[in-house]
This record gives structure tokens, sequence and C-alpha cells, in this order.
């Protein structure tokens, strides 16, 4: 099989197309033959050498969600026959021609999407809905703040937060992907440029109006997120982008009873993965079925334009996902 492989850690320039053998299904494992993956912010890190692959997943072969058909059956495996069109989350392979996965992880494709547009929606709609309703318990009527939502995972909370009937504000560095998520139904748009993006915020809802917070930025966004927080008020920390240290006020967190949550996908065991895969496949893969929901695809590249699209993903650009197809 054809695969792309990290040669050394480095820039772009150290991605290489190889062939590899092909992998064999295990005990109640599937084969996939991929036709399409997303590119994420944890590949650019794998490949300079910064968030190496956890154990059982390829090190050199990056690439965390895929969609493919069913190629290969494994011993005890009964739940997805061949043919099957499917699509998932892994901690890494995923940028191969084939790759075995573990069968109570995989998601079904939504009816009527290609390749490409499912392979947008595993690691980004996953987080997502964990974020909201497994985590921040995320109800009707509630205000939430969403940073970075012109991201992968912003466009698609965007999208669940009001499939659930919550209000959104949404933040931005850039006033483009602000007006971008208003296509996709942002009616209330921060700009953060500039520090004073709390005080805009308050501006537009008030004082500690926010009921939950999902932050896909962490730094110095904490003392804001605390600020604009509801007594009881939660916030979930999911990425990092603008460094991991902070200081936070404890006297806000104990006046306001607030709870932080910090998450991430990749780390969990193979039981906690397998049960958030079939929640999401029972409450939110109909919805992609019925319209009321829908990947956010910037632009396709062919695996050949590798370098480019890793590229393209670190200038911060993008709207929405980078896909990679065979």
């Amino acid at each position: 099989m054809k695969a792309i492989v990290i040669t050394r850690p480095g820039g772009p320039e150290v991605l290489e197309p190889q062939e590899r053998p092909a992998p064999e299904p295990g005990l109640g494992q599937i084969r996939v033959r991929v036709r399409a993956s997303a590119l994420n912010r944890a590949d650019l890190h794998q490949r300079m050498g910064n968030y190496p692959a956890p154990p059982g997943s390829p090190a050199d072969i990056p690439g965390l969600e895929y969609a493919g058909e069913v190629d290969a059956v494994g011993g005890g495996s009964t739940m997805w026959p061949m043919g099957s069109r499917v699509m998932g989350i892994v901690g890494g392979g995923a940028h191969a021609e084939l790759l075995c996965v573990n069968e109570r992880e995989v998601l079904p494709m939504p009816q009527g999407l290609s390749f490409e547009e499912s392979a947008a929606i595993p690691e980004v709609f996953l987080t997502a809905y964990d974020a909201l309703y497994r985590q921040l318990d995320v109800g009707i009527g509630e205000r939430v703040l969403v940073h970075a939502i012109g991201s992968g995972v912003g466009t698609a909370a965007l999208q669940l937060a009001h499939v659930g009937g919550a209000t959104v504000y949404g933040t931005s560095r850039s006033t483009a992907k602000l007006d971008r998520a208003r296509e996709l139904g942002l009616v209330h748009a921060i700009e953060t440029a500039s520090p004073d993006w709390a005080e805009r915020l308050e501006a537009l809802a008030g004082a500690n109006a926010m009921h939950a917070v999902m932050d896909l930025v962490g730094g110095d966004f904490l003392r804001g997120n605390l600020r604009v927080l509801a007594p009881r008020g939660r916030l979930c920390v999911i990425g990092l982008t603008a460094g991991n240290k902070s200081e936070i006020d404890l006297g806000m967190v104990l006046r306001k009873r607030l709870k932080i949550i910090g998450t991430a996908l990749r780390s969990r065991t193979p039981e906690e993965k397998a049960a958030l895969a079939r929640e999401f496949s029972q409450r939110v893969v109909p919805l992609f079925d019925a319209n009321r929901l829908r990947p956010v695809v910037e632009r396709v590249f062919s695996f050949a334009e590798i370098g480019e699209a890793h590229g393209a993903l670190a200038s911060n650009g993008t709207f929405g996902k980078l896909v990679l197809r065979w």
C-alpha cells in the first residue's frame, strides 16, 4: 500500500509517499480502504516531532481520521460487512491506503455524502459533540461561547449548538472567518485580534452571561473566559494554540462556583472511544442524513500534495477542514 511517511522531524519536506506492507485485521478489527482523510493540527505537531503517536499507532504515518470502504474483516468481527462505507477517528496511520481499526470505534458514513465530505466529519464533530453535550452539558436556551469559530471544531460546534437549541457567540482573529461563520448561522461575532474581546462580548450579551465556553485557543484567553462566565458556568479547554500557561483567578472560580474541564480524544481508552462512537452514530449521524448538519471543507488536496496541504493548515488562513484523497 501507499502511505505518507514522516522520514524525520522537520518541515513539510520530510513527508514522503512510500510503499508499506498491507496491514491485516486482527481479532475484532476491520480493514478500511481509505479513500479520503482530513488534516489536523496534530499531524503538523507529529511531523515536527512534538506529538508522538500513542501506543498501537504507527510512529511515522500520520492521520487521525478517514473515510472509506471495508475491504477485509478480522476474526470475531461482525458489525461491518464487506463493502460498508465507513468513517472514523484513530490515533494515527490514516494517511495510508489501508487502515485496520477496532470495529467498535467505526462510524457509518452519512447517506449522500462523498468520501471527501465524510472525511471532514469524525475528528471535529466528535470533539465538538463530546465537548458541548458530554462535558459541558449544554442545554436548550443556554448561551455558549466558542473560540476559533472558523476552525474545523469551531464550525462543527456552531452547527451542533444551533441544532441543540443553544445561542452561540463565536470569536476569531479574522473578520473574514467571522463573515463566513455568519453564513453558517453565527449571529453574535466577536473579533479577538485585540485583547478587549471580553469587554466587547459583555457589550453584546451583558456581564456574566455565558453558561458555557469552548476554548480552542488556551493561553491568556483563560482570564476572559472566567470573566464572562455566568455563576456555575462551565469552561472546557480543548486547544492550546495560544499557549499552555496562564494565570488563574481562583477567587473568581470560587465566587462563581465555576467548573473547568480539560478534554482530549486521543488519550482515551478503547472503551471510552467505542461508547462515544456508538452515541455519535445514533444521535448525530442522522442529522447529516437529514441535512441539518454539514461538514465544512475548505479545499481538497491529493496525497501527492501533502506538503502543500501542511503549509496551508499552518498558515492559519483556512476555514473549516482541509481534506486529502488518494
